[in-house]
């Protein structure tokens, strides 16, 4: 089972990036989205990247974030 952690801060959003951890995403309590990559952000907007040419754009305020980390 994955271990999961909310991100909220701008500080998480560049962990993410720079470990290159995988990011869960849901909106509404719904998943929409889970093991896509960060490979941008702003205050608005999260950028994942699930494939090659899969691009996925988020609303920071729509959309709640977690990052997902095998447990040990």
């Amino acid at each position: 089972m994955a271990y999961t952690r909310p991100l909220h801060t701008d500080t998480d959003f560049q962990e993410a990036l720079d470990d290159r951890i995988p990011v869960r995403v849901f909106r509404n309590d719904h998943m929409i989205e889970s093991g896509g990559l960060v490979v941008r952000f702003d205050e608005k907007t999260i950028v994942l990247q699930s494939d090659v040419a899969d691009f996925a754009y988020h609303s920071r305020a729509e959309c709640e974030f977690f990052e997902l980390r095998k447990r040990r």
